[in-house]
């Protein structure tokens, strides 16, 4: 139902906003399905965007690289959309990233969608973010 959609998708987003550890996060993930992460974006600009994570253990990997590279605070996330016939929900969600190597801070929007199984588990986690902040934090020009 949408109800149960809805919060399957807050609760999973909750773990980010709560900063939860990876295996937390993973969790969420369907373990009876094929499951797929990615962050769109040029791949030249962070390690992380624009190649699928496909199944558990890369999925496991995505997670690592972002926490080696990457802080955040104050995450939030708003307007779900919910999507009964295909058993996905998109959302805004926004807060402030850090690069760790150059401790360059920004703020940001970005875009969840998730498309979960019959037991309201995530098989496909896509990210659409600002990468070109990212990219001028890793190098130091943001």
């Amino acid at each position: 139902s949408r109800l149960q959609l809805l919060d399957a998708a807050q609760s999973f987003c909750d773990t980010f906003a709560q900063k939860e550890d990876i295996d937390t996060i993973l969790s969420h993930f369907s373990k009876t399905q094929e499951v797929s992460a990615i962050e769109y974006g040029e791949p030249s600009l962070a390690s992380f965007l624009g190649r699928p994570f496909l199944g558990a253990t890369q999925i496991k990997e995505y997670f690592l690289i972002i926490n080696s590279l990457l802080s955040y605070e104050r995450l939030t996330f708003s307007e779900f959309l919910v999507d009964t016939e295909t058993s996905r929900v998109a959302l805004k969600g926004k807060g402030e990233f850090t690069w760790l190597g150059t401790q360059k801070s920004w703020e940001e929007v970005f875009t969840y969608t998730l498309d979960f199984d019959d037991e309201l588990k995530v098989v496909r986690y896509q990210v659409w973010a600002d990468t070109g902040s990212a990219y001028l934090a890793r190098v130091g020009q943001l």
